[in-house]
């Protein structure tokens, strides 16, 4: 089995504290999901260590659901997202520069056995990087309407 994996990276014109608090809570975080993610839930606790959510994405017609559980190895800098049912890990890593940050989102996984494998190794990276750069951007402007107090927490 091949180990596949995937990051996008954008500055974000808000500081870190906002950015994050933004990840890690998941009735915010929630916000800005792109249309490729849905059926969110919060399933256990809301705001970073351990919380537990669940959520489909359709990719290429195909729905895939998936149960994910937070940790805070480095809490205002780095969260980790592990599906439960999979060895699938994305990593949210911010770098404060100043009132700005620059956000890393990546995500590893193991890819399917066979000729649905080549597929996936062909397709899924390219398809990832569009969506992340898609959440990314979502990101920067609800965190920017955040500070600018035109978005309410929560």
């Amino acid at each position: 089995m091949t180990t596949l994996s995937v990051e996008s990276r954008r500055r974000i014109e808000a500081p870190a504290d906002v950015v994050y608090r933004c990840i890690a809570d998941q009735a915010l975080h929630a916000r800005f999901l792109p249309p490729a993610f849905s059926e969110f839930e919060v399933i256990s606790g809301g705001v970073g260590e351990g919380t537990v959510t669940r959520f489909a994405l359709t990719t290429a017609g195909r729905t895939r659901r998936f149960r994910m559980r937070l940790a805070e190895p480095e809490p205002g800098r780095v969260l980790i997202e592990s599906d439960t049912g999979s060895a699938l890990v994305t990593a949210w890593r911010l770098t404060p520069e100043g009132r700005e940050t620059v956000v890393a989102l990546s995500t590893a996984w193991d890819s399917a056995p066979g000729l649905a494998g080549v597929f996936e190794r062909l397709l899924a990276p390219s398809f990832l990087r569009g969506l992340y750069a898609d959440e990314l951007e979502r990101l920067d402007a609800f965190a920017v309407a955040l500070v600018a107090g035109d978005a309410q927490d929560g």
